[in-house]
């Protein structure tokens, strides 16, 4: 899973986007003393607004996301990815001068995500995944949310295609009665050599109480489509690789989500820098 959030929280709990992909995290790999691959993963993005599946969380001040994430290919496998074992651990977060943070609650920290990963090839380019994740707020601004998610994706196809499922164990991020269940199809379609431009694409939709509403549960989220360019800061061969990336994203929201925003689009810009090794 990349860190990379510009033009909106990706991998919000993606994450986000697409966060629980579970497909290790893009960049440079090193060699551990037992050959396994391990990659370290960072990234500090600033942004105008912050919308979790289409739920909005703020829209007011700077959103800051400071993220790092540790992945570890267990088993190489074999043609076309077959057996390929990855595990991810990492954090994401969400920092607010705004409405949800220093000036409406008089704390900065809004979010911090815990995440743990774990994905396999199962041929043909393909690899499926679950995860844990657990969403707390050290300001208090939501009590914590727990879910796990099972994913399917080519990630190293060009227009790198996935869907996901959730599963809500702890907490609703919709604050209904229920906990719901979430399916969000999606792709990444990459452009270029060395600078690359993303063009991200995603729908979220309710399977059951996810998206709870005065009229019962909206089974449509939002649609989301983006674009996100990266330029590279130091050659393929260097051991450790910084980057800045920038991008924007256009929402558009189900009647439930709209309602909790006051309209039915919102455009997310922003923007950061990203390490990788």
């Amino acid at each position: 899973m990349t860190l990379q959030r510009s033009g909106h929280a990706y991998r919000q709990g993606l994450i986000a986007g697409v966060v629980l992909l579970c497909l290790g995290p893009a960049g440079a790999r090193a060699q551990s003393a037992a050959g396994r691959e391990v990659t370290v993963t960072a990234a500090f993005d600033v942004a105008n607004a912050y919308l979790l599946r289409g739920i909005n969380q703020d829209d007011t001040g700077v959103i800051m996301w400071p993220a790092a994430d540790f992945g570890l290919v267990v088993t190489a496998g074999g043609q076309g990815g077959t057996g390929r074992m990855t595990v991810n651990l990492g954090t994401w977060n969400s920092l607010h001068t705004g409405a949800a943070g220093l000036d409406g609650l008089g704390k900065l920290w809004y979010q911090s995500d815990f995440y743990a990963t774990f994905g396999i090839g199962v041929g043909g380019g393909l690899k499926v995944g679950a995860g844990y994740v657990a969403r707390t707020s050290p300001n208090n601004a939501f009590p914590t949310m727990m879910e796990l998610a099972f994913t399917v994706g080519a990630p190293a196809h060009w227009v790198a295609p996935y869907a996901l499922v959730a599963v809500e164990l702890q907490g609703q991020l919709d604050g209904g009665r229920n906990k719901g269940q979430y399916l969000e199809i999606g792709a990444r379609p990459t452009f270029g050599q060395g600078v690359t431009v993303a063009v991200p694409a995603r729908v979220g939709l309710s399977l059951g109480d996810y998206y709870e509403g005065l009229r019962g549960d909206d089974r449509f989220g939002f649609f989301s489509v983006g674009g996100v360019a990266t330029l590279p800061l130091a050659g393929r061969g260097a051991p450790a690789r910084w980057n800045v990336h920038g991008g924007a994203e256009y929402i558009w929201l189900g009647d439930r989500n709209q309602l909790v925003l006051g309209k039915q689009r919102q455009v997310v810009v922003s923007g950061g820098l990203g390490f990788t090794y």
